[in-house]
């Protein structure tokens, strides 16, 4: 069975990501005749954009073989089901590997990956579905 979670896309790095296509064009309309003359510089504008892009765009979630899969850009990895000790639900984490877009979403413990950030659209759904491969794991808020 596998099953793809969207990432929760609300919050705050959607603006980012408008911030990051609106700046490019500000900077090419006050000074086109640099940025034809130069064509890399557009380039160079255009480079966090993309990178956001693929982030926003490139952020998932899936179960598939008894792992937990995160994807978000380049940032890309799995836990074992069976290691997941604890899920906190509603908690955001402010360092560590967080392939996630939005706040209140699962911190997740685990025997093998210390903690990893979440943050799916439907937090109970992905808890769920966990559950089912793992009725051991704690759930707190």
């Amino acid at each position: 069975m596998m099953k793809i979670y969207k990432a929760n896309r609300k919050g705050g790095f959607k603006y980012i990501l408008i911030g990051s296509i609106i700046f490019p064009i500000i900077f090419f309309l006050v000074d086109k005749n640099k940025y034809i003359e130069q064509p890399l510089l557009i380039l160079l504008l255009l480079i966090p954009m993309l990178l956001l892009t693929w982030i926003y765009f490139g952020t998932y979630y899936k179960i598939e073989n008894g792992k937990l899969f995160y994807q978000s850009a380049f940032l890309r990895g799995y836990i074992e089901i069976s290691s997941i000790q604890e899920i906190q639900i509603g908690k955001t984490l402010w360092m560590g590997i967080k392939p996630a877009l939005a706040r209140n979403g699962l911190i997740i413990k685990s025997s093998k990956i210390n903690i990893i950030y979440i943050a799916p659209e439907n937090n109970q759904e992905l808890i769920a579905d966990l559950l089912k491969s793992n009725p051991q794991i704690k759930i707190s808020e």
